[in-house]
């Protein structure tokens, strides 16, 4: 398979400028990736380098630590769409998981997937497994498939050392086969980002995209 068509190439880093993300474009230009994620901030500006490329722009949504009020994440996805997001990876509030408040995670995740799916794009909920419970986890699966979410996404890359096959395989389990899944965590090689597709994985985020390819 052609590997570079599941990777997002990916900059979240508070520190990144406008020149890193002119140079992630090309990156991803040159080698034909699926996406770039950037900030919020940079996506006019990745809208604008990409218009006349095929690859898609993607951003954050109540990044990283999904504290935000759901209309406060409501207006984020809108924004972003209306500066030209094709899809939205959003952080679900971990506080209230954490208080089995399993309503309010309900409703988030509704309101988020009906403001995204409204505008026609793509919406991916991150649930920061690494620090989620077994049945944290599975209980947010179940809310994730009675919404018919596009794509769960195992972490934010924050708390995720290395991202294993395990982790994949995991969330096929709990998923319904319509929702796709996403990666994110330090990934060694080809083989190793390889791997995790053969567990299930239907787009990988990366920044060292190039070392992956090799």
């Amino acid at each position: 398979m052609e590997l570079e068509r599941v990777i997002d190439l990916t900059i979240l880093t508070p520190e990144c400028t406008l020149v890193d993300i002119k140079k992630m474009c090309q990156e991803a230009v040159e080698n034909q990736f699926y996406a770039v994620c950037v900030p919020p901030y940079y996506v006019k500006d990745a809208d604008r380098i990409l218009k006349n490329e095929a690859i898609k722009v993607v951003t954050v949504v109540g990044f990283p630590m999904g504290y935000s009020a759901i209309p406060s994440k409501v207006e984020e996805v809108k924004r972003a769409i209306d500066e030209g997001a094709d899809e939205i990876d959003f952080v679900v509030n971990l506080c209230a998981v954490k208080n089995g408040d399993w309503t309010y995670i309900s409703n988030e995740i509704n309101s988020i997937t009906g403001a995204t799916h409204l505008k026609g794009k793509i919406l991916k909920v991150i649930i920061e497994m690494e620090l989620l419970t077994e049945e944290e986890i599975v209980k947010i699966c179940e809310i994730c498939n009675e919404q018919a979410v596009d794509f769960v996404k195992n972490s934010t890359g924050l708390n995720t050392p290395e991202i294993s096959p395990e982790i994949v395989k995991k969330l096929r389990q709990y998923l319904n086969d319509s929702i796709k899944i996403k990666t994110c965590g330090v990934i060694k090689n080809r083989k190793h980002a390889m791997g995790l597709i053969e567990a299930g994985a239907n787009r990988i985020g990366c920044t060292d995209s190039l070392n992956i390819l090799k």
